[in-house]
């Protein structure tokens, strides 16, 4: 259980480095291309399991590494023209509800129990992340033809989830865990370099020696935040849908926490209902 505890721990103050990212005008998109092959070597080190990088398309876990490491970059840059043209409400919420498509596989792959109480708690998580993560001042609501963004941010973020689930159950041993998430950093870096020369060549974007910075900072909890969760899935005894559902509400819980007392962030009437809702959601789904 520690395992998923940090995990969300670290996950949340990610939103305490991105926030910081505007204060200091930060170029997100280079840092979060930095922050990958940082994460990368981090990850490399810190693995158990010693590897020539050559030999890492031979495992069996390359293709499910492949796969995340495409989804993380382009989940990421949809997710930021989401934010971009319908406010950060419509993608925070379309990033956070998606943890129902893994809750689903884990139901129908896994044969995970289905309770009342288990169903009523996760619906209510559901609830509690709407309620947390909508605010009145920024969203900008639908744009014409724009529901196609959220849609493809809701099953980005889900497919997530679900792809590192069935490749961690399947091909990755306990040993390899740090190697794997290694290697989805390192595959991510890879088509974010691609897409950050196309940046470069087309707007002649300058890469700075501040979002170098900005994304070794990010690099190192983003690392961990990952190597948690693939751990927390190993863990005997919880359920992969109960496992997502307690990190992502914890994570809207917490980053709307930070959001208040770090940032001074106002908290509408509909946000405090959803953090209570959050806290008996995860009392619920943990309790039964």
């Amino acid at each position: 259980m520690i395992y998923l505890v940090l995990s969300i721990l670290i996950s949340s103050s990610l939103y305490v480095i991105f926030k910081l990212f505007e204060v200091y005008k930060v170029n997100t998109f280079q840092a979060i291309v930095v922050n990958y092959i940082v994460a990368f070597v981090i990850g490399y080190i810190y693995s158990d399991v010693k590897i020539p990088i050559a030999t890492i398309p031979q495992q069996d876990w390359f293709y499910g590494a492949l796969f995340l490491g495409f989804l993380f970059i382009t989940i990421f840059n949809v997710m930021a023209i989401t934010s971009q043209r319908n406010g950060l409400s419509v993608a925070s919420v379309s990033g956070r509800m998606a943890v129902v498509i893994p809750i689903v596989f884990g139901v129908v792959l896994y044969n995970e129990s289905v309770g009342v109480i288990k169903v009523f708690g996760i619906l209510m998580a559901l609830v509690a992340v709407y309620l947390t993560s909508v605010k009145s001042n920024d969203s900008k609501g639908f744009q014409s033809g724009s529901l196609l963004l959220p849609a493809l941010l809701f099953l980005g973020s889900g497919a997530i989830d679900t792809l590192l689930k069935y490749t961690e159950i399947n091909y990755v041993p306990t040993e390899k865990v740090s190697i794997f998430s290694a290697s989805i950093f390192g595959v991510a870096f890879v088509f974010g370099v691609i897409f950050l020369l196309f940046q470069m060549l087309s707007k002649k974007v300058e890469l700075s020696i501040k979002n170098i910075i900005a994304g070794i900072a990010l690099g190192i909890p983003n690392y961990f935040s990952i190597e948690f969760l693939i751990r927390a899935l190993k863990i005997e005894g919880i359920e992969s849908s109960v496992l997502f559902t307690i990190n992502n509400v914890s994570i809207v819980l917490l980053t709307t926490l930070f959001g208040l007392f770090l940032f001074k962030e106002r908290l509408e009437n509909r946000n405090w209902i959803g953090v209570a809702i959050a806290i008996i959601s995860i009392v619920l789904i943990t309790a039964f």
